[in-house]
């Protein structure tokens, strides 16, 4: 169940990130050329906000079951500052539920805009936050807090 729902959460991963930028994307060329804000970008926005809290809901279950997590351990020491088990504990899990918090704030205020204008650019603002947000806490095969492979496999 663990190795199943840490695949999941790593595919997921590319879709939350695919579509962030494809968002983002989307709300720069609609505030560069003026056009109008159509069901087709108000879905993207919506799927976006949609991915992304699923990601959160799988990385949430796996916080609660990873063997990573350790619950009942010591205080952060010095020599455990950057440990595996303090960045999935403490890092990445508090800035991702920012970022998606960031994504969900974003996305409502974009719905409630009244112009399409002010849809693009509220999308675009607050969905650029997020990802940087996002990019910041990923494991990455390079990072020296925590490093994951690009794709998980069983």
């Amino acid at each position: 169940m663990y190795q199943t729902l840490l695949i999941l959460h790593s595919i997921n991963r590319w879709l939350v990130l695919a579509s962030l930028i494809y968002a983002i994307w989307t709300g720069w060329a609609g505030l560069r050329s003026g056009r109008a804000f159509t069901p087709s970008n108000n879905t993207l926005r919506h799927v976006t906000a949609t991915i992304a809290h699923v990601q959160l809901l799988l990385g949430l279950y796996l916080y609660m079951i990873s063997p990573v997590v350790k619950f009942a351990t010591g205080a952060v020491t010095g020599e455990n500052l950057v440990s595996d088990h303090t960045f999935f504990q403490l890092i990445h899990s508090a800035w991702m539920v920012v970022a998606v918090v960031i994504i969900t704030i974003g996305s409502a205020k974009a719905k409630r805009a009244a112009a399409d204008a002010q849809k693009f650019r509220i999308m675009l603002v607050w969905f650029a936050i997020a990802l940087i947000v996002i990019l910041a806490a990923i494991p990455w095969p390079f990072s020296p807090l925590a490093n994951r492979p690009y794709f998980r496999s069983f």
